[in-house]
């Protein structure tokens, strides 16, 4: 069926009159936000499902969240059979958040499956750690990370505490699609519904503190905080003064939680102009450090003192070098590395990790883009190998495994130990950063995203990667490129001698290039948002951190070519 066929199958039951009431004037008024409403399904990507709330089976409403509850019931029903199945349930601070997982809850009981819901919103973190805490066979929290406020989203995860993978996530897919509307079990039991709040709230930071505080004594540095309107409000300010900070400054316009994100065009803490009201209100009272986090407060922007005591932003690759390579010392110092430990990576981030991971004698583990990967990775190991951390460059770190998704909370726990062992050592974490490079090589990164919304937008993404395919660059700056990796394909591909090597790494549409002096591109359609990204990637030395400004503004050249021949 076309998009205004199955628009008209929603002009009568199952659907209640205030979808169809909605839906008729789609027909009416609106034929393109019809189609893009009707065209396809919500599918789960890199980050579950999320998309634009509205009538449609591409949108999110009561009957596609609906859907995907009942798909999910039947899958777990299927999974634990004759077993007293429990799930717990977060949600962000987004509009319809709450109304949502109420409703998801509903379906889940009137499945006669037993339900944790947070009875306010709360950090995705925080779900990831009591779907681990309570034993849950599966966790579900409702946001849209840093999209805008007309989305939301819907994220699963396993009851190891991991956003689904390979075989649940297209198990899950599967019986979902196979979900008639009609069939969606609303009538829910409220009786199998535990509300969940301070208890949960406590032992989620007492767990922050155990794994991410290394540090005893006088802790005096400066930190503004901006919670960007979202969830981490609800735990952050108590997590940092149970740690022992206390000279912690909120960004007032920014502490109330809306859904509106009133003070930002968009709740990115990637974005430098989301930290901007931050970094204004730090010049003020002096601080050491700046903290932003998303609304679901999983991804965090840092900015701290450069060179020349400004303060700067840091990318998300600087920061997951500073954090681990403060951990992987920690550890070093307590004799916890034996040889058989590792740190986790993704295919788009900072090659840094590899000289970084030798330099302390451990391994470094990568997968796809997605903290579920990094959660895979340690999923595979356990019983042979530990995990330390891990990160990748979309500003998400993992200090520990006690949670299975990227976490803020106790990120920003580990950040502020490091500026304090800076300062104890009378340096910034800028020159500690100046330091790493010094053993490591310097590494510098760039993403250029490129938004291309609706059916259009998907098809002409398509369109460039098949292009990318066709006609891959044969040199990046005057560089020759030695080696591709296609994803999709599952081949690495060595130009200069033809040979091709497999993959051993799920399928994905991403496409990587590498020419002979380490510069790096990378090209990858964004798994949630309506967007194809660039990484950008160059290599040298630094000997000193004399040097830095020279390498950062020939690195900055370098990539600005990149741009030009993909313009």
């Amino acid at each position: 069926m076309n998009s205004l066929e199955i628009a008209k199958s929603w002009l009568q039951a199952p659907f209640d009159a205030e979808t169809q009431k909605a839906v008729q004037s789609l027909i009416d008024t609106n034929p393109k936000e019809l189609d893009d409403a009707f065209y396809k399904s919500l599918e789960f990507g890199t980050g579950g499902m999320r998309g634009i709330m509205g009538v449609g089976i591409n949108r999110l409403n009561k009957y596609t969240y609906g859907q995907a509850t009942q798909g999910l019931a039947n899958y777990l029903l299927q999974q634990f059979p004759n077993k007293k199945i429990t799930v717990a349930i977060a949600y962000d601070v987004r509009h319809n958040s709450d109304t949502f997982a109420k409703l998801v809850a509903e379906v889940l009981t009137a499945n006669g499956i037993y339900v944790y819901l947070f009875s306010e919103f709360r950090p995705t973190p925080e779900l990831s750690y009591t779907v681990r805490n309570l034993k849950c066979d599966a966790g579900i929290v409702l946001t849209a990370s840093h999209n805008p406020p007309e989305y939301n989203g819907y994220k699963v995860y396993w009851n190891d505490g991991a956003q689904i993978v390979p075989p649940h996530d297209t198990a899950i897919i599967k019986e979902v699609r196979s979900v008639d509307f009609a069939n969606i079990k609303f009538e829910g039991d409220d009786s199998k519904i535990t509300y969940l709040g301070s208890k949960e709230d406590e032992d989620f930071i007492n767990a922050a503190i155990e794994n991410a505080v290394y540090l005893k004594g006088k802790k005096d540095i400066k930190i503004v905080y901006t919670s960007l309107h979202g969830t981490s409000i609800k735990i952050l300010p108590e997590a940092l003064q149970k740690a022992g900070y206390e000279n912690v400054f909120i960004v007032p316009e920014q502490r109330n939680p809306d859904g509106n994100f009133p003070t930002v065009k968009s709740p990115n803490p990637e974005e430098p102009e989301a930290l901007s009201l931050a970094l204004k209100y730090a010049e003020e009272q002096n601080a050491d450090i700046v903290f932003g986090t998303d609304p679901d407060a999983d991804r965090l922007g840092i900015a701290v003192r450069d060179l020349d005591g400004k303060l700067v932003l840091l990318n998300g690759n600087q920061t997951n070098t500073l954090l681990t390579d403060f951990v992987l010392n920690k550890w070093k110092e307590a004799g916890r590395i034996k040889g058989e430990e590792f740190i986790g990576s993704t295919i788009v981030t900072s090659d840094i990790f590899f000289p970084l991971a030798d330099y302390y004698g451990v391994s470094c583990k990568v997968g796809l883009t997605g903290f579920k990967w990094i959660a895979d990775l340690i999923r595979k190991a356990e019983g042979k190998e530990k995990f330390i951390c891990g990160g990748e460059e979309s500003f998400g770190f993992m200090p520990s495994d006690y949670v299975r998704d990227k976490d803020s909370v106790s990120s920003i726990l580990v950040a502020c130990e490091a500026v304090q062992s800076a300062k104890n050592e009378e340096k910034t974490l800028f020159e500690k950063l100046m330091e790493i490079y010094e053993k490591t090589g310097y590494y510098y990164e760039e993403l250029v995203s490129i938004v291309k919304k609706g059916k259009d937008g998907a098809e002409q993404i398509a369109k460039m990667m098949e292009e990318f395919r066709k006609n891959p660059p044969k040199e990046l700056v005057g560089e020759k490129v030695i080696k591709s990796d296609d994803y999709q394909s599952s081949i690495s591909l060595d130009l200069t001698t033809g040979e091709k090597t497999p993959i051993d790494i799920p399928k994905s549409n991403v496409l990587i290039f590498y020419t002979d002096k380490g510069t790096k591109l990378a090209c990858r359609p964004s798994g949630t948002e309506p967007k194809i990204k660039f990484y950008f990637s160059v290599q040298d030395t630094l000997d000193s951190k004399d040097q830095f400004k020279e390498k950062l503004s020939k690195a900055q050249a370098k990539i600005q070519k990149i741009k030009e021949y993909l313009d």
